[in-house]
């Protein structure tokens, strides 16, 4: 990291979209955003766990977030002041129609399947969406 803590950055988790790409690059299935906000590590750690559950061996998985953002806070108990508080998790910031999980490897209702298990892990609004040829 260049500075030791950072300061908060609302404004990118308002409405930003996402320009590089909508549709999956590596597999030929995916999850997509349909709103933007911030996904916490244990909640992508989670949804990784149930994908590679359902898919055991005979399939791949691409994660394309990374948690890059730290998130501080205060102990409850105490007083105001004395800084600014210890590290709490660290957050990933996800912009509307960004692909967050890929898969491949598996028939299409398999995908589905694993695909929305796994949706319900997290805080957005989600989409599966296949790779058109």
């Amino acid at each position: 990291m260049k500075y030791k803590k950072y300061q908060k950055n609302n404004y990118f988790f308002n409405s930003s979209i996402e320009k590089k790409s909508f549709l999956p690059m590596d597999g030929e299935f995916a999850i997509q955003a349909v709103q933007s906000g911030k996904i916490k590590f244990k909640q992508i750690e989670a949804c990784r766990r149930t994908i590679k559950r359902s898919l055991k061996k005979m399939g791949f998985l691409w994660i394309k977030l990374f948690t890059n953002i730290p998130v501080y806070k205060k102990s409850l108990a105490s007083r105001m002041g004395k800084g600014k508080g210890n590290l709490a998790y660290w957050i990933a910031p996800i912009r509307l129609g960004q692909i967050l999980f890929e898969i491949s490897g598996c028939s299409l209702t398999r995908a589905n399947y694993i695909l929305n298990k796994s949706k319900t892990k997290l805080p957005l609004k989600t989409k599966v969406v296949k790779l058109i040829y």
